[in-house]
C-alpha cells in the first residue's frame, strides 16, 4: 500500500455554521462540488451522530474512478468530523472548522492509503500526478462550496506530504 498525507486548507468568508452544514451533508456534495460522482448511505448514523456509514465515488482529470466507503468516527458539531476510509482508499479522513470575525477556515487531514494494485505499482514515479490530483478535487470542492454558499473563497491550498 502506497500512503499519502495531504492537508488541505479553505477560507471563505462565511459563518462556521453554514460551511458546517454543507461539509456535514455528504450525500448533497456530488450538487456542488465538482468530482464527487455519487454518495449513498449505507448505514444511518446514531443518535450522537457517529457510525454513518456511506459509499463515495470520485471522478477527477484523470482517466479513473475510485470508489471507497467511509464510516463517521466523530462528530463535534460544528468543528469536528472524522472518519475512516476503506475500500480502494484506506485511512483517516479529518474535517476541522474555526471561524474568527464570520470568516471560516476548514482544514481537511488525509491520511490515506491506496489499496488499488496499478496504483500501488505506479506510485513510485506517479506519486506528484496522484498529489495533483487530490490538489485539484479539493480545491473543485473550496470553488463549489463558495459558490454553494455566496461566499468569497479567499484561500484553497494544499500540500503532500510523503510518508
Amino acid at each position: 500500500m502506497s500512503r499519502y498525507r495531504f492537508l488541505t486548507t479553505w477560507c471563505l468568508e462565511a459563518p462556521i455554521e453554514p460551511v458546517w452544514d454543507a461539509v456535514h451533508d455528504s450525500e448533497r456534495w456530488p450538487r456542488w462540488w465538482r468530482g464527487v460522482q455519487k454518495v449513498v448511505e449505507l448505514e444511518p448514523a446514531g443518535e450522537d451522530g457517529t457510525g454513518q456509514l456511506a459509499r463515495y465515488t470520485w471522478k477527477s482529470r484523470l482517466p479513473y474512478a475510485l470508489e471507497f466507503e467511509m464510516r463517521t468516527t466523530r462528530v463535534e458539531r460544528p468543528h469536528a468530523l472524522e472518519g475512516q476510509a476503506s475500500g480502494e482508499l484506506e485511512g483517516t479522513g479529518r474535517w476541522r472548522l474555526f471561524e474568527r470575525d464570520g470568516t471560516t477556515a476548514v482544514l481537511y487531514e488525509w491520511d490515506v492509503g491506496t489499496t488499488r494494485r496499478w496504483m500501488n505499482l505506479l506510485a513510485p514515479i506517479a506519486r506528484p500526478i496522484f498529489a495533483w490530483n487530490h490538489d485539484y478535487v479539493m480545491r473543485n470542492g473550496a470553488q463549489g462550496l463558495a459558490r454553494l454558499l455566496d461566499a468569497r473563497l479567499l484561500t484553497a491550498s494544499g500540500g503532500t506530504v510523503t510518508i
